[in-house]
């Protein structure tokens, strides 16, 4: 059965994911170290791992798999999850592959490196807009529509 993960720390759709997964009657585990409510939804789960650094990320890559669908900003666990045999998709919707992840690690180094150099160069990242939660939506029911369709094969 596919079920949904969300890396949910600092997941702004969270109750999206919860509307798409209840409608297509699907479990959903938020993962986080806390300080998030438990739902009163029957799908939802609320998984609290201990503090540290990446232990939420360790936690889903070790339960996803085929079949199963991520929902995080973090590209190394995206990573882990892809080869898992899982979808990935982010909060604004970007569908994340096995064919595009490589790139993403890549330019996420290279701004790591560039932080680094550079402690005043800032990221120009906008806000999380309404735009952003429609394509995610969107992108989201597609995805777990086709995981499901590889869950069942």
């Amino acid at each position: 059965m596919t079920t949904l993960y969300i890396d949910a720390d600092a997941c702004p759709v969270k109750t999206e994911a919860e509307r798409v997964a209840t409608r297509l009657r699907l479990p959903m585990v938020l993962v986080c170290n806390g300080g998030l409510r438990p739902s009163g939804n029957p799908f939802v789960t609320l998984e609290i791992v201990p503090e540290g650094p990446d232990v939420a990320d360790k936690w889903i890559a070790e339960h996803c798999g085929p079949g199963d669908v991520v929902v995080t900003t973090d590209i190394p666990l995206a990573d882990r999850c892809l080869k898992a045999g899982a979808q990935v998709i982010q909060p604004n919707g970007e569908v994340l592959t096995l064919a595009n992840i490589g790139g993403r690690l890549a330019t996420r180094d290279l701004m790591q490196d560039i932080r680094a150099a550079d402690p005043f160069h800032q990221g120009r990242g906008g806000g999380f807009t309404k735009a952003d939660r429609a394509q995610f939506l969107q992108s989201l029911d597609r995805v777990m529509v086709a995981a499901q369709r590889v869950s069942r094969d």
